[in-house]
Formats: C-alpha cells, sequence, structure tokens
C-alpha cells in the first residue's frame, strides 16, 4: 500500500452532477491545485477561486496548508462549490467548531 511522505486529511464533496476529491496537506505553503493545475489556471473567474478560498479565510488557514484536489462533472461552478464543500467539511473535522458554543445562561 502506498503510503504518502507528507499526512493528509482527504475526502469527497458533491453539487449536483460534479464530484471534488481533496487532499488537504497541514504545514504547506497554502498552494491550491485542480486537476493538476493552479486555482489561478483552473478557474478563471474571481468568484469562483473566493468560493473555494472561503473555508480556508474563516478558519484562518489560508496560506498556512497546501490543497491538491481532483474535480470532475458538471460545470465550473459546480466543480468550484463541490471543492469548497468538501474543505469546509475536512477543516471541520481538523479544527472542531469554528463557533464556540454559548454560555448558559
Amino acid at each position: 500500500m502506498y503510503q504518502s511522505k507528507n499526512p493528509y486529511k482527504y475526502g469527497t464533496g458533491r453539487r449536483k452532477s460534479s464530484v471534488a476529491r481533496v487532499h488537504l496537506f497541514e504545514n504547506g505553503t497554502g498552494s491550491i491545485t485542480i486537476n493538476g493545475r493552479s486555482i489561478d489556471e483552473y478557474f478563471g473567474l474571481d468568484t469562483l477561486k473566493m468560493v473555494v478560498r472561503q473555508p480556508l479565510n474563516a478558519t484562518g488557514t489560508l496560506g498556512k496548508v497546501d490543497i491538491v484536489a481532483t474535480v470532475e462533472g458538471g460545470g465550473v461552478s459546480g466543480l468550484g462549490h463541490a471543492g469548497a464543500h468538501r474543505l469546509r467539511s475536512t477543516q471541520r473535522r481538523r479544527l472542531g467548531p469554528l463557533i464556540p458554543q454559548k454560555a448558559a445562561q
């Protein structure tokens, strides 16, 4: 069985007919690679780049983790949202709840 030299978190996200398989490498440089291309090459629209980076911004990990994703099916918008969905779920498992529970009064 293949073992990666760098430990990572893995997850799959779906949106309509799009599927994103995401590998999140901690202690990274902030690179986001989709189907072997950088996020800037893959998504032409800034709004889709923002959608993908949104979970990283929310958790303060933008620039601290590397993302390698394989996406397929559907349109470009669905692919971006599927990737963002998977990133949110992976970050939630890695960091726990982002918003502390309200203290009992």
